[in-house]
């Protein structure tokens, strides 16, 4: 494709190469998107190893199930990051994750949390830190625990003694004013 040449590619290009399976335009995402996207599944599993894995898989469901990405629902970014956040967040309520963090040791933690050093920058990159900005210390927690951190509405509740209703009203609103800041982007 003759506009892979250029450094950067519009959205639409990449949606269209995409859903044509152009090997160069996965080459192009996976280059462009994958520390990203990586960042977000280590920051729900810390295992290095269990991490690759869950993205490899995660970009493979990317690039098949593509032509279910509905534009009018969010951006290609956002659609990839939830495929990969929930990926990661399937994979450690799976039996196997289960069985394997029951023999951890606190290397497999320490080196873990060393992997995931510089991902701020990533995450600036895409300018989530900005919008995070601008929502409520109440809001960023619960976006923080519930995207970044995988823990689902009921976990958060549970592990900080907040009202079910009010951890969902929370992140509601929290998306509300994300949804409003990213539209004026």
């Amino acid at each position: 494709m003759p506009f892979l040449q250029a450094n950067s590619l519009e959205e639409q290009e990449i949606i269209a190469g995409l859903k044509a399976r152009d090997r160069k335009t996965v080459e192009y995402v996976y280059a462009k998107y994958s520390r990203a996207l990586f960042v977000v599944i280590s920051r729900i599993i810390t295992d290095k190893d269990i991490a690759e894995e869950v993205f490899h898989d995660a970009f493979i469901k990317i690039t098949m199930k593509i032509d279910s990405y509905d534009e009018s629902k969010g951006r290609l970014y956002t659609w990839m990051s939830n495929i990969c956040r929930n990926s990661a967040i399937d994979k450690t309520r799976s039996k196997e994750f289960s069985e394997k963090r029951k023999t951890n040791t606190i290397d497999d933690y320490v080196y873990g949390l060393e992997s995931q050093s510089g991902t701020a920058d990533l995450v600036d990159g895409i300018g989530v830190r900005e919008l995070m900005g601008t929502l409520s210390d109440e809001q960023k927690f619960i976006v923080n625990c519930i995207y970044f951190k995988g823990y689902t509405h009921t976990e958060v509740s549970e592990e900080y003694d907040i009202p079910l209703g009010t951890v969902k009203s929370r992140i509601r609103a929290a998306i509300n004013v994300l949804k409003k800041k990213v539209d004026r982007i």
